[in-house]
């Protein structure tokens, strides 16, 4: 029976997920870009997937069981020498942690473990032993406080790259209704990988052409350095989000990336494209170099600024 690969993790949110970000990059962490700052609950387990319900269903109740807490990371310690690994150690609201996965970490999620549970963010991985020491020192004095708000399952894809395929807030779901119908409603940063079937199912009905998303990655030397993602709808392609890691930049691989979503959408049929930029900003310029146009305001839009609609036609 097919499976897939889940783990159940506590993400590092913005902004220490950047800093922990650049500390895994100081001491290359070999799955950087691959796996996002994480705490671990459930190391990876395969899922058949008849369980994948089950499973959501196990996320969710513990989330809505679960409180905000926030926990200290740091200083870095290691696992040496019984693991190469770097790490930054967890306190401060462990009972409220330990809580969350006692919850989480049952069947078809539970799974039989090598080492015991050290609330921890790894750093690096596979880190050489000579480097160990030295780390250590020369980050004795980093710490952090963080605030988690809710709980993800990771699914790992093509590449061994692990993404968020559900989450569940720390809160109750919403119950509204008349007469005696109550509904339940739940906010995610995502629909779940159940939901996402069930919406594609039910918008066919009334759409049949369905629109059609895409992801165009750059990778350099095996880590992950640009990503573009959109939307095709019929003969308008829509560019959602372009970004390019801020190490690269100037490089030329926004370039390529949007170039690569041009030609996708000229391959599919596609007569015009789409997006949205902040107004006045270094992205509006890098799409007005590369042959876009503006064509309408937005004001106050996003983020309490103003953005601008840019078109290119094509062909």
């Amino acid at each position: 029976m097919p499976r897939k690969r889940f783990g159940v993790a506590l993400l590092v949110p913005a902004p220490q997920s950047h800093e922990v970000d650049g500390l895994r990059r100081a001491l290359g962490d070999p799955v950087l870009g691959r796996v996002p700052a994480h705490l671990t609950l459930v190391p990876p387990v395969n899922v058949a997937e008849r369980d994948i319900g089950d499973a959501l269903e196990l996320l969710s109740t513990a989330g809505a069981a679960t409180r905000p807490f926030s926990l200290r990371l740091g200083p870095p310690a290691t696992f040496w020498p019984d693991a190469p690994v770097v790490y930054l150690p967890a306190a401060g609201d462990v009972a409220a942690l330990g809580e969350l996965r006692a919850a989480v970490f049952r069947a078809p999620l539970a799974r039989p473990l090598t080492w015991p549970f050290v609330p921890h963010v790894t750093l690096a991985d596979e880190a050489a032993p000579d480097r160990i020491q030295a780390a250590l020192t020369a980050l004795g004095s980093y710490r952090t406080e963080v605030w988690f708000e809710r709980v993800h399952l990771l699914e790992e894809g093509p590449g061994r790259v692990w993404t968020v395929a559900a989450d569940a807030a720390f809160r109750r779901p919403a119950v509204v209704g008349r007469g005696g119908l109550p509904l339940e409603l739940t906010v995610t940063a995502r629909a779940d990988p159940l939901v996402a079937r069930w919406a594609a199912s039910a918008w066919a009905v009334h759409d049949p052409d369905e629109d059609a998303p895409f992801a165009v990655t750059a990778r350099r030397e095996g880590s992950v350095v640009g990503l573009a993602e959109g939307v095709v709808r019929g003969r308008v392609c829509e560019l959602q989000r372009l970004i390019v890691d801020e190490q690269v930049r100037g490089q030329g691989i926004g370039s390529h990336l949007l170039a690569a979503v041009e030609s996708l959408a000229a391959e599919q049929g596609c007569t015009l494209c789409r997006l949205r930029a902040p107004a006045g900003g270094r992205a509006e310029g890098f799409y007005r170099m590369r042959g876009w146009a503006g064509v309408g305001a937005l004001r106050d839009w996003r983020w309490g600024r103003d953005f601008v609609r840019m078109e290119r036609r094509l062909g």
